[in-house]
């Protein structure tokens, strides 16, 4: 092997360690939900050697990563908006606690404390605003209307979304009742 490929390698190794403590999973849990032993999992993160893609993929999936990020270190661009509805897709029962360490793993970039948004169905839309970076909202309660370019996105408890704020974007009550989310933004 050449150096360059065993730098690649080990890079990876780096990535699955530091998605697996930023998540606070340990070593033994990670290899019991990839059957192996905890002595292949420790090699696989140390070195990066003869990890099956399939172990890959499947921590992509649990931590909510793109593929080709834990496999390159370069996240993929957000042109638009993911939106992740209950039950499906990436965990966003992380969120509920605001632990956001594997948020900064993913941007490795100034991450914004967690706000907390009370929306009220009295209040007037506020104005499209844009920023830089990438915004995750995740409502807590109620019925959250997120407007993103000309779409409207009706986002209600335990859904969540993902989008690129340099497309001009705003939040509202979209119920009777005051609606509450969170959100977080990486710069």
């Amino acid at each position: 092997m050449t150096d360059d490929v065993e730098k690649s390698l080990a890079d990876i190794g780096l990535r699955m360690e530091g998605l697996r403590e930023a998540c606070d999973v340990t070593v033994e849990e990670m290899a019991a939900e990839l059957a192996v032993s905890p002595n292949t999992y420790r090699a696989w993160e140390e070195t990066g050697v003869d990890v099956p893609i399939s172990a890959l993929y499947h921590m992509a999936r649990k931590f909510g990563v793109d593929l080709t990020e834990l496999l390159t270190g370069t996240a993929a661009k957000l042109d638009t908006f993911h939106v992740v509805r209950r039950g499906e897709g990436r965990n966003v029962d992380r969120f509920p606690g605001y632990r956001y360490d594997d948020l900064a793993w993913r941007y490795r970039e100034k991450i914004m404390q967690p706000l907390l948004v009370v929306l009220d169905p009295t209040d007037e839309p506020a104005e499209l605003v844009t920023h830089h970076g990438q915004e995750f909202n995740y409502v807590l309660e109620g019925t959250v209307v997120v407007t993103i370019g000309d779409q409207d996105l009706v986002l209600n408890a335990r859904d969540s979304v993902y989008f690129n704020p340099e497309i001009p974007h705003g939040q509202r009550c979209g119920g009777d009742v005051p609606a509450t989310f969170v959100t977080i933004i990486a710069e």
